[in-house]
């Protein structure tokens, strides 16, 4: 049994929202919210029991083990120059691209990273046990602790360092974000076509479990790879009325076919 531990965030959105409930649903307490935005951080702490709101990030009276910035990285280094804890508190970040010193400026703390590999939207169950969670620490005390935790809630922790991070948040860019982006592209084409999107739904899950199984170079398949170019034409002229996104598929196509040189 793992031991029980006391969870302060700073931060309400997606991550925040997804970390409180996951540390209480593994037995941890939630004792603390901050948030720039107070309604954000009244609505999340009224889940929970005895979970209070303070209106800084002054965690001095509050009994916290671990405190968790939860933020868009952009705010990170602004908010921990504001942060305040007991001595010997842990305070962690979640970003995937931030070093692990944009916390030293946090008098008295522990620092380390506590990076959820994942893409969270606020009420949309996640079974974080799959969840892969990248940790790193000043020291081997804090990471030991920050393990307790993580495993507590997590089958997949790992010890990365910034420098590692940062590649792996960069894949992680080209896997989610720009995959997402183009996913949104391919609704709205079907949109202005008047056809249902519920159509590409088996392509797409074909799509990411063969990426998952294979390298996805190996499997490319479509009118790049195949240089049709009466296709690509054929498909830039039906973008005509978008230029932004002819330039992306021709830019994609190039990218396909240099990589099969």
């Amino acid at each position: 049994m793992h031991k029980k531990m006391r969870i302060a965030l700073i931060g309400a959105g997606n991550v925040a929202w997804h970390l409180a409930h996951t540390a209480v649903a593994a037995g941890h307490q939630v004792v603390a919210l901050y948030s720039r935005t107070v309604e954000a951080a009244e609505a999340l702490a009224k889940e929970f029991t005895a979970t209070q709101v303070i209106p800084t990030p002054d965690f001095t009276s509050v009994e916290a083990d671990i405190v968790i910035i939860a933020i868009p990285d952009a705010a990170v280094a602004a908010v921990a120059s504001q942060v305040k804890v007991n001595a010997g508190t842990i305070v962690v970040h979640t970003s995937g691209s931030l070093p692990l010193q944009v916390l030293q400026s946090i008098n008295d703390a522990r620092i380390g990273v506590f990076y959820p590999l994942q893409t969270f939207t606020k009420g949309k169950p996640v079974d974080f046990k799959q969840v892969p969670v990248l940790l790193e620490a000043e020291n081997e005390s804090t990471l030991t602790l920050l393990k307790a935790f993580a495993q507590s809630i997590s089958q997949h922790v790992i010890e990365v360092t910034s420098e590692k991070r940062k590649h792996l948040h960069l894949a992680a860019v080209f896997a989610c974000n720009f995959t997402n982006h183009l996913l949104g592209i391919s609704r709205e084409i079907l949109l202005e076509a008047d056809l249902p999107a519920t159509l590409l739904q088996p392509l797409i899950q074909e799509t990411i479990q063969k990426a998952a199984s294979q390298h996805p170079f190996l499997v490319q398949t479509g009118p790049a790879i195949r240089r049709d170019e009466n296709v690509i034409k054929t498909h830039l002229h039906l973008l005509q009325n978008h230029p932004q996104y002819q330039q992306l598929y021709q830019q994609l196509t190039q990218s396909i076919q240099n990589q099969q040189q």
